[in-house]
């Protein structure tokens, strides 16, 4: 390496080394490294560029001077992960854990290294998360052609598996020449730290221009602080929305995601209990207001309480802050059923701002907030009203604590063992979901106290997120101070199976977390949607091939325990509720990742649906239970209404 006054030669894979360890966010005074780490897996295309710049990093072989007066030392630590899609899961919930303020990024090698990334990126994206994906690739040069892994198109030259992420990332590019960089990973900062834009940003690095030399303009690494700002609302818009909340008779808030990331807690709290509007949240929003809150009503849409669902049904103002208004937020569309109603929806992104018409105020959830309470001081809805929204809530609480307490047998329902969860973890430890039936069911079941207690990842749904989630949350508690609190990742055996492969990663880097690992043989969401839509459960159940040759023989005699435990945990087998709320003092009492393994019924029983979910059915068919179905589809959705969309 050689050093100017105004340059200093490096490798492209070096100078981004020394780039990302010298890039802060700051919010609100508060500043924090955004790219704390990087995740990868090394293969060819990346083994001997960001693979050997990491190792220089980790070696403290670097001396790029800084132009800002700032560190000189550059630290990036590497993780191994074992699958890619894992590294990435493990960033996204990191960057949820931080607010959006820090998050991973990730190498990999070209082809199926770099495809892996792709659920991932989607993932990030549809949850408005960032995080920060280095997959290598082809040779810029185009010499050798083709090399190993390259998929080639005849239609052109220049395309790549990772033209895959396109798509999914809010941000792409490829970087063919070294001083493309430069404009790149400055564009890729800023939209990593931009409230409405972020999601997954993608820098595709060819193999041959990993490992090129380039004389780098010593500015490039300077220190840089990127201000993640909290837009004002207008005042005009905010005069228009307090007309709007003082002449509803029955305004109902759906709190959003934007809520937490805001860290706008405090202040929705105190909002609703300066009006008495009552507050229902989605799955990102869960806990933003405390569950014991006198104006809290629960989970809304189609996995929601009756106490929300009831409220929504008869809203004629609702105030979604920081919600994107998901399917089953909605509830396909049906959910807000007065003929009358209204939105006002505050977010920092316009487009979900501007859903259903409503009046839409492009600002940040907590600033707005605080200007309402203000406008609103001495008003507030009826006292009658204050008391159906604590009633229904009350009344839910009881549906709640005997879904909690069934002593169901011969297995229990899983259910029980929220519950158990729900009341042994404190306030602040963390519990971690994303896919199949537990979504629902924590959605109208858990009650969080704090924002930082609920993280379902429900708006990709993604099986085999929870795992490597776990150890992102781990990671990013961690760099905060918090790593005493617990995590606690619930899965099933379907997700299971996905991905359980960063239990290994955790066990190397020493990390506690807890896993939940529920075996019931099947798929309890989607055989139970099979069998209400006359579809008999068919191939949801883990069974061996019988003489007939359908999967309904003998249960596959695998054994996710002995599995888990194979990747280093330490495992724990539960025989009943009274059990497992013995063996998770265990396990929180132990100072190593630590598998509880319960079996379940795979029927349920569920909490009571109080709200729709739009899923056709068939309109023809041979089958009775089909057109069974088909009709009662044709009744539900009937009354619903839902012929546009008025987005």
């Amino acid at each position: 390496m050689t050093t100017t006054s105004q340059t200093v030669r490096l490798t492209v894979a070096q100078a981004l080394v020394v780039f990302l360890s010298r890039q802060f966010s700051e919010r609100d005074g508060v500043r924090r490294r955004l790219i704390p780490g990087c995740y990868g897996i090394f293969g060819h295309g990346n083994v001997a560029g960001v693979g050997q710049a990491l190792l220089q990093a980790e070696l403290g072989e670097f001396d790029v001077p800084d132009v800002a007066g700032g560190e000189t030392m550059v630290d990036l630590p590497y993780y191994l992960v074992r699958n890619e899609q894992g590294g990435a899961n493990a960033a996204a919930a990191y960057a949820r854990t931080t607010d959006r303020l820090q998050t991973m990024a990730v190498t990999t090698s070209i082809g199926p290294g770099a495809t892996n990334l792709v659920t991932g990126a989607a993932l990030a994206t549809t949850n408005r998360v960032p995080v920060l994906l280095l997959p290598s690739d082809i040779f810029a040069t185009r010499h050798p052609d083709p090399v190993l892994q390259q998929l080639e198109d005849p239609t052109s030259l220049d395309v790549s598996v990772n033209d895959a992420l396109r798509p999914v990332s809010r941000f792409w590019d490829r970087i063919n020449r070294p001083e493309q960089l430069i404009p790149s990973a400055l564009a890729a900062m800023r939209v990593l730290t931009d409230p409405a834009e972020t999601g997954a940003v993608t820098i595709c690095l060819p193999q041959d221009v990993q490992a090129e030399a380039y004389d780098w303009p010593v500015e490039f690494f300077r220190t840089r602080v990127w201000r993640v700002a909290r837009p004002e609302p207008e005042p005009a818009l905010l005069d228009q929305v307090v007309e709007q909340i003082k002449a509803a008779t029955a305004p109902l808030v759906v709190a959003g995601g934007g809520v937490v990331y805001s860290e706008a807690s405090e202040q929705l709290r105190e909002f609703a209990r300066a009006t008495g509007i009552p507050v229902a949240d989605t799955h990102a929003g869960k806990g933003a207001i405390d569950a014991d809150h006198p104006s809290s009503v629960g989970g809304v849409g189609s996995t929601g309480t009756s106490a929300a669902n009831a409220l929504a049904r008869e809203a004629d103002l609702v105030i979604g802050i920081g919600t994107r208004y998901s399917d089953f937020t909605t509830a396909s569309h049906t959910i807000f059923a007065n003929p009358k109603v209204r939105f006002v929806n505050v977010n920092v992104l316009a487009m979900d701002a501007a859903k259903h018409s409503a009046t839409s105020v492009v600002a940040d959830a907590r600033a707005t907030l605080t200007a309402l309470t203000e406008r609103l001081s001495g008003w507030s809805v009826p006292q009658e009203y204050r008391q159906r929204a604590s009633d229904l809530a009350a009344e839910w609480r009881e549906v709640t604590q005997e879904c909690y307490h069934r002593d169901h047998t011969p297995l229990p329902a899983q259910t029980e063992v929220f519950g158990a969860l729900n009341e042994l973890m404190g306030e602040k430890d963390v519990v971690i979901n994303a896919a199949g039936s537990m979504p629902g069911d924590l959605q109208a079941l858990w009650r969080a106290q704090t924002p930082e207690q609920y993280h379902v990842e429900y708006a990709y749904s993604c099986m085999g997120y929870e795992i490597p989630a776990a150890m992102g949350v781990k990671m990013a508690l961690h760099e905060q101070g918090h790593g005493d609190r617990e995590v606690v990742a619930i899965v099933g055996d379907g997700t299971y199976q996905m991905m359980p492969m960063e239990i290994a990663t955790m066990v190397s880097e020493g990390l506690k977390v807890v896993i939940v690992l529920l075996q019931n043989h099947g798929y309890a969401s989607i055989g139970a949607l099979s069998e209400s839509r006359g579809s008999q459960r068919f191939g949801t159940k883990y069974r061996m091939r019988d003489e007939s040759g359908r999967l309904a023989g003998d249960v596959v005699p695998f054994d996710l325990a002995v599995n888990a435990e194979s990747w280093g945990a330490t495992l724990l087998r539960c025989d009943g509720i009274a059990d497992f709320r013995e063996k998770y003092a265990q396990a929180a009492a132990n100072d190593r990742t630590t598998v509880l393994y319960i079996e379940t019924d795979l029927t349920g029983p569920n909490p009571p649906a109080s709200a729709w979910w739009d899923v056709p059915v068939s309109e023809v068919s041979e089958l009775e239970s089909t057109r069974t179905a088909r009709e009662e589809y044709l009744t539900e959705k009937a009354p619903s209404g839902t012929t546009c969309d008025l987005r």
